[in-house]
């Protein structure tokens, strides 16, 4: 049994995606969560600044003797996974792989759309990563910038029309690229999931980066007997790098659990 937190870490509030289903998994676990919503988006950054920023989230973690490091940020993990994996002597999950294997799992034709932020996009590492599964595989990626910032901002509802007509201009190719399956390659996107699905229509399956990520975590843990075991609910800490308010409404209203008094302001170096 190991009793140690689970350290999670984004560039905003998408992280919290990862948090709401490995509760769910795991309600026995500490988790350590950081937010760095004093930079965000990551996905414009240019590459360097991005490890930067990363070594400066997994620092502030590992100062709370994590036992395992989740970077819930695809933009991250597309750049900067293998130096966080190299310089730490812990587990380091990624967000790639697990939701490109369920979305080789549910696609009939083979026809799989990719949305993320432009550094994601640019990275090419979901194409990899399918194309490594099914090099038959036909893939579209597109970067959609803009849908970070409509979560930040707490734009999430379906009859919201700035997200509406945001989605709407992303998505519009790739409804009409025929793909069956689509990937939200950011761990924000899931909380304009109603939004997206109203877009893509019922027929295509949207597969959730986060809450794929958040089930390889609880098995992969559960394998190297690193469990905390406890009967109990575990205790969440909530870290960002600026406004408190912001994040911790959108926050309670995501999680459906009030979070305020439970969310620090911090600085990184």
């Amino acid at each position: 049994m190991d009793n140690r937190p689970i350290g999670i870490f984004d560039s905003g509030l998408g992280g919290l995606t990862m948090v709401k289903k490995l509760t769910t998994l795991l309600p026995g676990e500490n988790i350590v969560y950081l937010g760095d919503t004093g930079r965000v988006p990551y996905g414009s950054r240019s590459q360097d600044t991005i490890i930067k920023y990363a070594h400066q989230d997994a620092a502030f973690l590992t100062g709370y003797d994590i036992k395992a490091m989740v970077i819930a940020c695809n933009t991250v993990c597309s750049v900067a996974y293998n130096d966080l994996l190299r310089d730490y002597g812990i587990p380091v999950y990624e967000v790639v792989s697990a939701p490109a294997i369920k979305a080789s799992e549910q696609t009939k034709s083979g026809v799989i759309g990719v949305i993320g932020t432009a550094a994601t996009i640019r990275s090419r590492a979901y194409e990899a990563a399918l194309k490594n599964i099914n090099s038959n595989f036909d893939i579209h990626s597109v970067a959609c910038a803009l849908f970070v910032p409509l979560v930040e901002e707490g734009w999430i509802d379906p009859a919201d029309e700035a997200a509406q007509r945001v989605a709407e201009r992303y998505l519009d190719c790739l409804r009409k690229s025929g793909v069956d399956t689509l990937i939200l390659g950011c761990t924000h996107y899931p909380l304009l999931r109603e939004v997206i699905a109203k877009v893509m229509g019922s027929e295509v399956t949207l597969v959730d980066s986060g809450a794929e990520t958040a089930k390889y975590v609880a098995k992969d843990l559960g394998k190297r007997d690193m469990l905390n075991g406890s009967k109990t609910g575990g205790s969440i800490r909530y870290f960002v790098t600026d406004s408190i308010e912001g994040f911790s409404n959108v926050a309670s209203k995501y999680l459906e659990s009030d979070v305020q008094g439970l969310v620090e302001q911090v600085t990184l170096e």
